[in-house]
């Protein structure tokens, strides 16, 4: 409940071979309340929004942003457009070691997904192995384990993090320190869920903790963002959780930072030592849901431009050589020259006999009812953008 006092439900595990480890809540609860509330404001607002009208277009999307983000944070080389293609590659004949990762995180977001929707799930050891042997499957890693928890040999010293952002961690070496520390992470996180503490510090905690425990040799990120989703959506979030990887890359240096940033207060126990990472979470989310929203009304005006561009068709008002423009220009995604556009191959078969004279007067309606708009440095936009700066006709 957003205001209400947040237990300071803590657990306090002894391993083997790592000394002690706590998990805590950590947070001052008055410094979240009021973003917790614009986060909830926003997705209240969103969800709200003709969300139905383009709920396909938007999943598509925000899984192949998502992909690209969480991907590319742990060294990912595909760009956006190659992981969009990538998605819809059968996985049978998948050649490229980069495209089998992107697929292997698709399979991991739609197990998440399935478990998100089940009202009786549970975080669990079991779900985090699942996860982690779906993103690590068929990767060829000197160390790819997939869904085996880590067990550092003695002359092996596995550490997280860098200088430039905040630090190196050793985390847990020993595979029982690790297994007895997801325990009791599963177990602390059904404590706060029992307490009532909400979701969006939750997630985040469980997140920062499962990071800091670091379970496996080599994915450890990619399931993290994904265990981090999963309870989100579990809690009722749509898109934004799976979405907010991309914040997570546009944001890398602060995202890596506040691990240590966090862990280092808790080390020197100062008050609220995880108040930071929740913070940056809750921004993320605000910022990710707000885009959301944005993007759903474009994707609106889009269709509604559409039908407008079809029932002017339809009534004759527009030929079919000017509704063939709009749609090449809506389908491009991007205003293109007129220089770009005249030499293009579609557009040429479409005044292959005819005049320079219809070829401009076909122009000259398409801007009269502003479903093409000409902007100063001559590109043309398809009515449903308005360019800041148009050209006067």
């Amino acid at each position: 409940m957003i205001g209400a006092d947040i237990p300071e439900i803590s657990i306090r595990v002894d391993t083997d071979r790592s000394g002690p480890f706590l998990f805590q809540v950590g947070v001052d609860t008055q410094s979240l309340v009021l973003p917790m509330q614009r986060v909830e404001d926003a997705h209240v607002r969103f969800i709200a929004s003709p969300l139905a009208q383009v709920a396909n277009l938007l999943e598509r999307e925000v899984i192949a942003s998502s992909i690209y983000g969480t991907n590319t944070i742990e060294g990912g080389a595909l760009s956006e457009d190659e992981t969009q293609a990538a998605l819809d590659l059968d996985p049978a004949q998948v050649q490229q070691i980069e495209q089998r990762r992107v697929l292997n995180i698709k399979a991991a977001y739609a197990r998440a997904r399935e478990s998100a929707l089940d009202p009786d799930w549970k975080l669990s050891i079991d779900f985090m192995t699942q996860v982690h042997g779906l993103i690590t499957r068929d990767i060829p890693h000197a160390d790819n384990r997939p869904g085996l928890l880590r067990n550092n040999p003695k002359a092996r010293i596995t550490r997280v993090g860098s200088q430039q952002h905040g630090g190196r961690y050793k985390p847990p070496q020993y595979e029982r320190d690790i297994w007895r520390l997801l325990e009791a992470l599963v177990a602390w996180h059904g404590q706060l869920t029992h307490a009532g503490v909400h979701p969006l510090i939750r997630a985040p905690l469980v997140h920062y903790y499962y990071e800091l425990i670091h379970p496996f040799w080599d994915g450890n990120g990619r399931v993290g963002r994904v265990i981090e989703a999963t309870l989100l959506q579990a809690a009722g979030y749509e898109y934004a959780p799976f979405a907010l990887a991309r914040y997570y890359l546009d944001h890398i240096d602060s995202y890596f930072t506040l691990f240590n940033t966090c862990r280092k207060a808790a080390e020197k126990h100062q008050a609220h030592p995880n108040t930071p990472f929740v913070l940056f979470h809750q921004e993320g989310m605000l910022k990710t849901i707000n885009a959301l929203h944005d993007r759903v009304n474009r994707l609106v005006g889009v269709l509604l431009f559409q039908s407008r561009c079809r029932e002017l068709l339809d009534n004759k008002t527009l030929n079919a050589r000017q509704y063939t423009i709009v749609s090449q220009l809506l389908a491009q995604g991007r205003p293109r020259g007129m220089d770009e556009v005249r030499q293009a191959p579609w557009y040429a078969s479409l005044y292959l006999k005819l005049n320079d004279k219809t070829r401009s007067r076909d122009l000259k309606k398409l801007r009269e009812l502003e479903l093409v708009f000409v902007d100063t440095e001559n590109r043309l936009w398809p009515g449903c953008v308005r360019p800041s700066k148009v050209k006067a006709s």
